[in-house]
């Protein structure tokens, strides 16, 4: 069993997780998630690495600093972590937000990287001003429906990530456990437990608005796996395509039949991917 843990980082408390033994694979998560969002890779990919999990500022179990985030002090929190563990080199992934933390870190601390994988991520917010305001405000709304009605309120955001077939057989078998790994009712759990606050959101949000990596992903050396989904509305394919052009050594692999939340509804597929190139 991985028992949480609690490391000093840049002036946070920042929770996390260590598990199984090898080279060290650290997870990072998404807007408005929590390690535990790693619920179909953290135990899977633990047979095979050091997986480190953690919260991000304003997230989770860590402190939550009530200031605007920038993608440079999630990554910075990502090279605290690694001295608290005395790790010099890890591979990173990140989905998401995670994947946009992710590409930062490998453009700000290249030596300190081993190899590079991104899920369903953007290269830069594409929306202006008022694109972030809507995003703001349909999370903040988002978080109000779950302090009222947890259940109907994750239904109603699986609309955007899942699969509909995925979504309906979930919908439908709540206490279905998908690959001996999760069902919806833990889903449903992890979603309102420890959820971002509206100031969390808002703080977290300022980090997308001032995000633009797409310049300095030539700079990227580590070799470099993005997993893409076929579905996905939130951060679509040809974004991700942008990104393996961008990556000298890089290789895309587009995942079929899945939304943004190919890690979950495509387990054993994204998790088998991970660990054949992390091994290769």
């Amino acid at each position: 069993m991985s028992e949480e843990k609690f490391a000093d980082i840049n002036g946070i408390k920042i929770c996390y997780e260590v598990k199984g033994k090898g080279e060290p694979l650290i997870l990072v998560h998404g807007f408005g998630a929590d390690k535990e969002v790693w619920i179909a890779q953290f135990e899977p990919l633990a047979e095979h690495f050091k997986v480190i999990r953690f919260d991000n500022r304003g997230a989770g179990k860590s402190e939550r600093p009530d200031e605007p985030y920038r993608m440079e002090m999630f990554a910075d929190d990502i090279a605290g972590l690694m001295d608290h563990l005395g790790i010099e080199k890890a591979h990173i992934l990140g989905w998401s937000l995670g994947g946009m933390i992710v590409q930062t870190f490998a453009i700000n601390y290249p030596a300190r990287l081993k190899k590079l994988i991104l899920i369903n991520t953007l290269p830069k917010w594409p929306g202006d001003e008022t694109g972030l305001e809507m995003y703001k405000e349909s999370q903040i709304s988002k978080y109000h429906k779950m302090q009222e009605n947890p259940r109907e309120a994750y239904f109603e955001g699986a609309k955007m990530g899942f699969d509909r077939k995925f979504r309906k057989e979930m919908e439908n078998n709540p206490d279905k456990v998908f690959y001996g790994l999760f069902s919806a009712n833990d889903l449903i759990e992890i979603s309102k437990t420890n959820p971002s606050r509206p100031q969390d959101i808002k703080n977290q949000a300022h980090a997308l608005g001032t995000y633009d990596a797409y310049d300095d992903l030539p700079s990227v050396e580590a070799e470099t796996l993005i997993l893409t989904a076929d579905k996905d509305r939130q951060t679509p394919k040809i974004m991700n395509e942008r990104i393996h052009e961008q990556i000298p050594n890089s290789k895309l692999i587009v995942i079929e039949n899945a939304g943004h939340e190919s890690p979950r509804e495509k387990a054993p597929e994204v998790n088998q991917y991970i660990i054949d190139f992390l091994k290769d």
